[in-house]
Formats: structure tokens, C-alpha cells, sequence
């Protein structure tokens, strides 16, 4: 009954304010990436805040993330021990060599694609 309660009410404010459709267990699985994330890794915080009962039951399903930060966490210790910052391999790098005001250009060249940008632009404003 009470699991129901909380459905409803969800998805009477998705609906109500145009809200991507998730299920109420998507946001307990994001209450504890997050958790994850913010707490650096702190395993044993998190699985006393989500109520699991091992802390293999938050490693094994929520492992990804952990792994995400293992490249963040090596150029913390080159940057602090080695006392130099890493180099950027292509693939790191934010812009991959294109200047953004020439993609800019030439995506307004072809007014088709001016069009359509407008248009996601438009559609970004109005989601934001």
C-alpha cells in the first residue's frame, strides 16, 4: 500500500512538471553513485546510509564508479609526489583540436544545420 502511495505521488510530479520517467528505485540507485562519488569511495558510510547489509553488496553493483575514479585518483598522485601535471592524451583533451568559434561557422554555413542548432539550442533553454 505504502509502495503505491510513493508511485503515485511520483508519477503525478513527473507528469506534472515534464520530468524524464524513471522509477522510484532509479533514484535510490542515483542517491548512492552520488554517495559514492562525494564521499570519495567511502564504502562502509554508504552502505550503512542505503541500508544494505554487506559492503560487497555496494562494491559489486556500484563498482563502475569506483573505477571512473581511478584515472582522477593517478593524476592526483603524479601532480602531488612527482610535483608536475600529467599529459593530456588526445582522447583527454577537452576540445580534440577544434576551435569553437571556426565549428560555430561552420555549422552556421549551412543553414540547415544552423536551423536544427537553433532549434536544440531552443529546446536546451526551454528543459534548463
Amino acid at each position: 500500500m505504502e509502495g503505491q502511495i510513493i508511485t503515485r505521488a511520483l508519477k503525478k510530479l513527473i507528469r506534472d512538471h515534464n520530468l524524464p520517467d524513471v522509477c522510484f528505485h532509479s533514484l535510490r540507485h542515483s542517491s548512492i553513485t552520488y554517495k559514492l562519488k562525494w564521499s570519495g569511495g567511502d564504502i562502509k558510510a554508504v552502505q550503512g546510509d542505503s541500508g544494505h547489509a554487506r559492503a560487497d553488496m555496494v562494491t559489486e553493483q556500484y563498482s563502475h564508479i569506483l573505477d571512473e575514479d581511478r584515472v582522477a585518483n593517478a593524476r592526483r598522485v603524479d601532480e602531488q609526489v612527482y610535483n608536475q601535471q600529467p599529459q593530456q592524451s588526445k582522447s583527454d583533451s577537452n576540445n580534440n583540436g577544434i576551435n569553437p568559434t571556426e565549428l560555430l561557422g561552420q555549422i552556421f554555413a549551412n543553414p540547415e544545420m544552423g536551423k536544427a542548432f537553433q532549434a536544440f539550442l531552443q529546446q536546451y533553454q526551454n528543459n534548463a
